[in-house]
């Protein structure tokens, strides 16, 4: 552990939470989903092995050690870190957890560059319509954090180490290498950003956590020919259960239709009518 591992010069508390911020949920017998102020961090195993999914906010390791220790018992330790993108809230404790753990963590290699230090994401557009969170999100780190070479590119086949009968699907568009993850027995999908389950823009709707399907959030998605076509290949997946990086866990008919529907019309839905990326890639 001898590496230099840094946060990016903006990583800071960011000062905003929803009524279910510490309270977890078992969504089948072995994923359970841990709302962490206003994103949600995956355990997916049990006792005998298990895989975190995404890293919460800053400043939250000990909340998701403690977690993990209630769970699955004294001194457990994940067999490995899956990130579904590199962005601040889904990167927030990283550093600490493989400081504690010492376990490798795993991406799509177009999202290796913002996790060692070598590229930036894009800043924030604060322009797009939706909320309060939307104009405020020039306030959200957007540096690029180095985790050197803690952090390594997922297989290219589709497989995800340490977590049999899962495989990680490219949903490009809310960042380049954005990945969500599928397990075809039970048709269980855990979605990261490629969309969720609460307008993420609105802070209102963020706080007390009002369900309702939604693209990726609008203030930090560059690429919404990508964002579409990555919905779209969710919906045909027809998941019987989505926990979503941001909102409650979706299931059933609920999300069946709700999917669909957002497949259907993301444009009318999803994309902002006004932005600075909406044109980006048009050409």
């Amino acid at each position: 552990m001898d590496e230099q591992l840094n946060y990016g010069n903006d990583y800071k508390f960011i000062p905003m939470t929803s009524i279910l911020s510490g309270v977890g949920k078992e969504i089948t017998t072995d994923i359970y989903v841990l709302t962490i102020q206003v994103v949600n961090v995956c355990f997916v195993g049990d006792k005998n092995g298990w895989t975190l999914v995404d890293a919460g906010m800053p400043k939250s390791a000990n909340t998701i050690i403690q977690e993990a220790e209630n769970r699955f018992g004294p001194n457990t330790k994940p067999k490995a870190i899956v990130l579904t993108h590199g962005h601040f809230d889904h990167v927030g404790a990283v550093i600490e957890l493989i400081k504690h753990w010492n376990v490798p963590v795993y991406a799509h290699e177009l999202e290796i560059p913002y996790l060692t230090g070598q590229k930036k994401y894009p800043e924030a557009d604060t322009s797009v319509e939706g909320g309060l969170v939307a104009r405020m999100s020039f306030y959200f780190p957007n540096d690029p954090i180095h985790l050197g070479s803690h952090v390594q590119p997922l297989p290219k086949d589709g497989t995800i180490p340490n977590l049999s009968g899962w495989k990680w699907i490219p949903t490009p568009g809310h960042s380049p290498g954005h990945v969500s993850l599928f397990r075809d027995e039970d048709r269980a999908l855990i979605v990261g950003d490629a969309f969720v389950t609460v307008k993420q823009e609105s802070l209102f709707k963020v706080l007390v956590q009002e369900k309702e399907i939604s693209g990726p959030p609008r203030y930090f998605t560059t690429n919404w020919n990508q964002a579409r076509e990555s919905v779209q290949k969710l919906s045909y997946l027809n998941p019987t259960i989505a926990v979503t990086g941001h909102g409650i866990p979706m299931t059933g008919e609920e999300l069946k239709e709700s999917l669909a529907k957002l497949a259907k019309e993301f444009d009318e839905i999803a994309k902002p009518k006004y932005g600075r990326y909406i044109h980006e890639y048009d050409n």
